[in-house]
């Protein structure tokens, strides 16, 4: 795309505003903003106006489920069926860690921050330990895929190789970044982070597999043979990786997908709830659900709709290449946005001012044609680190850390 290609564009979009300076601008930041503005999604701004708007959702019923009492009973079945696919090398692992560590006041990536105590303990060194632990039963390593943004990538690159990727060979590890997806303030305008620069952000943890295959990594992925993909969040360090029970459990049920799950501790928790909804296994987001629904009991007394999502799901590759080109429901979210001004000047908003778009993978879940709930013990798989202080924080997972005799 030339100037003058842009131009025509952003004029026929009411968009050509951000236009303001680009002559100033040396040719390889020309060369780069052009290359965002052809990579626009103008779909997205169609959504504006009502996208979160509540619509009717259900029916409901429970989903099929593997609980703690029965994964203990058939653990070594489970756990036999799963290492044969890992020692195939059929099995891969996904690390989502495209964030930074702001909320922790930490300007690097997440995954980089030390919670150890008497000791250094990196967040993505947690996670490499919770690998290996399979690596070493199955005896054999498990291709590692890492996504990353445009604002880490070249951190998280660096301070993998400063560190020796933590013991794990390097020719398993493949980094890609994830697509970013642009803001725009409340009238659909589009904000720029500075002159010549739209204001990006990654495009919610639903477009990993479509980045995956948009950096080529689906032929890696084919290469090596893998038929499954153990996907999971950066900020979680207990959770169990390529753990080959939950494998063995989704693929001797005849499941294209997995979602390993903790039973919600009382019916207000603010945990997404895994259901089946118009016969297609779904999520429910706690704020979605009324009080009939997250107070309704099974026959036994325990809660009907129990099974919280933590973010570590196993989809099978041929379902996940059947629905890549699918359109996913994008999101709108409002969100605060630091921008430049017509004057150029750096704004630092207090409150919301636009919009941004996202993909959720709580959305591929829906497009599969069967899930498996895999319950997992809360205390030894689920300690997420979202804040610096208080719930879910650096001070509850080290607590987890230290009972899963983990030295800090």
């Amino acid at each position: 795309m030339n100037k003058t290609e842009a131009l025509e564009l952003l004029e026929a979009k009411n968009q050509a505003h951000i236009m303001k300076g680009f002559d100033t601008l040396t040719a390889e930041k020309q060369a780069e903003f052009l290359a965002q503005i052809e990579n626009i999604n103008w779909g997205d701004f169609e959504l504006i106006a009502g996208n979160e708007a509540c619509e009717n959702r259900g029916p409901f019923e429970v989903p099929a489920a593997v609980e703690c009492a029965e994964i203990e009973a058939r653990h070594d079945e489970f756990e036999a069926i799963g290492l044969e696919a890992i020692q195939k090398g059929e099995v891969a692992a996904v690390l989502l860690a495209g964030g930074m560590g702001t909320r922790l006041g930490f300007d690097l990536p997440k995954g980089c921050y030390n919670v150890g105590v008497t000791r250094e303990l990196y967040i993505f060194e947690c996670l490499i330990n919770n690998l290996m632990k399979v690596v070493e039963k199955a005896g054999c390593f498990i291709p590692f895929y890492v996504m990353t943004s445009e604002k880490n990538d070249e951190n998280t690159r660096k301070f993998f190789k400063e560190h020796n990727y933590f013991g794990y060979d390097e020719s398993y590890v493949r980094f890609f970044i994830q697509d970013m997806a642009c803001a725009v303030d409340y009238n659909g305008k589009l904000l720029l982070e500075e002159s010549g620069r739209l204001a990006t952000s990654p495009n919610g943890n639903g477009g990993w597999f479509a980045s995956m295959v948009k950096a080529g990594l689906d032929k890696d992925l084919h290469k090596r043979g893998v038929k499954w993909i153990n996907i999971f969040a950066v900020d979680n360090v207990l959770q169990q990786i390529a753990d080959p029970v939950f494998v063995g459990a989704t693929i001797s049920g005849g499941f294209c997908c997995g979602s390993k799950v903790v039973r919600k501790v009382e019916p207000q928790e603010k945990l997404g709830l895994l259901c089946m909804e118009n016969g297609h296994p779904s999520i429910v987001e706690y704020y979605e659900m009324d009080k009939d629904m997250a107070e309704a009991c099974a026959a036994d007394g325990s809660l009907l709709y129990k099974h919280g999502v933590i973010l570590n799901y196993l989809f099978a590759v041929e379902k996940l290449e059947e629905i890549v080109n699918n359109n996913m429901m994008v999101h709108v979210v409002e969100k605060k946005i630091p921008y430049v001004n017509e004057a150029g000047e750096n704004v630092s908003p207090t409150e919301p001012n636009g919009y941004k778009f996202e993909l959720l993978v709580l959305d591929m879940i829906q497009m599969m044609d069967n899930n498996l709930a895999f319950e997992v013990v809360r205390e030894k798989e689920f300690a997420p680190i979202k804040n610096l202080h208080g719930v879910d924080s650096v001070d509850s997972a080290r607590e987890l850390l230290k009972l899963n005799g983990i030295e800090l």
